[in-house]
């Protein structure tokens, strides 16, 4: 029959968050450009581009979660969107890989840079301890890692449920529900992390700013690395609470729980760069200077 359906893919119907999606983004890059160029209404077109792409979002994902409950997700259409998935992170992968590039550029070759006066880290130049809040940082991302893991597992094997008691009990968590303590406890520590960061940099000893404003190119790559990973942080974060809403609302079962996976993942990425940067930017890059306020 003309129009019978005879394969396992989910045809799309038209949508209009890719067009808006797009428009959103470009106002928010212009409204970006405008405010370091510190032009009149950058502000309120920044932020309008903001709320854009907050729209985008809430319309585009509630369309995915209507097609999941419809049964539009079948078992091709679920392997294609974790390959989406794996091929989202790898991109972001690579979009690190510039970091770290421009990062280890400048401390293997400060001769090149006449910025940093020939050394790395500037000559004069307080670094942050990398044992203080940079370590409780990596313990923290660390023993999130393991609570993602915990509330994955609780979900694949259905734990779910019981008593309600203490502040779990509060919290609409069962006895046994592991799935629920697992996110919640995961949520907690990136919120954490993300306040730790920002403690860090009010207090940074070193301004993001550029060698002519009287700042450095360490602080600029140190900014920039490790700003985009708080940035991916708190996009994880917000991540796994939607994840949470919809834990609450029944939306997952063993057998079919993509959005909870690739939250996961995107969360583990995340640990793993944070080891990367822990390791290169804080301990390595740092070594032989002096340490702010010791």
């Amino acid at each position: 029959m003309a129009g019978a359906k005879n394969h396992q893919y989910h045809i799309l119907p038209p949508s209009i968050w890719p067009l808006f999606g797009a428009m959103a983004a470009l106002v928010l890059a212009s409204g970006g450009i405008m405010w370091m160029h510190s032009m009149p209404s950058a502000n309120l077109v920044f932020f309008a581009g903001v709320a854009g792409i907050l729209i985008t979002f809430f319309g585009w994902w509630s369309d995915v979660i209507k097609e999941a409950h419809q049964g539009d997700h079948t078992p091709i259409v679920q392997l294609h969107l974790r390959y989406g998935m794996i091929l989202f992170i790898a991109s972001e992968v690579m979009f690190f890989v510039g970091w770290f590039w421009a990062w280890f550029d400048f401390a293997l070759f400060p001769s090149t840079v006449e910025a940093v006066g020939g050394t790395w880290p500037p000559k004069g130049m307080e670094v942050l301890n990398a044992w203080e809040f940079p370590l409780l940082n990596t313990l923290i991302l660390l023993c999130s890692g393991c609570t993602v893991t915990w509330a994955h597992h609780a979900l694949l094997h259905n734990q779910r449920g019981g008593e309600l008691k203490g502040l779990w009990g509060l919290l609409g968590v069962g006895e046994n529900d592991g799935v629920k303590k697992g996110l919640w406890l995961t949520i907690i520590l990136g919120l954490i992390f993300s306040c730790v960061q920002a403690y860090e940099y009010v207090h940074a000893p070193f301004p993001f700013k550029g060698a002519s404003e009287g700042g450095s190119s360490y602080g600029g790559a140190f900014f920039m690395a490790t700003g985009f990973h708080g940035f991916h942080v708190l996009v994880g974060t917000i991540f796994l609470i939607v994840n949470l809403v919809r834990v609450y609302k029944g939306h997952f079962t063993p057998r079919q729980h993509f959005g909870f996976e690739a939250a996961a993942w995107y969360w583990h990425f995340v640990d793993v760069v944070w080891l990367f940067l822990f390791a290169s930017i804080y301990v390595w890059g740092g070594w032989g200077a002096p340490v702010h306020g010791g």
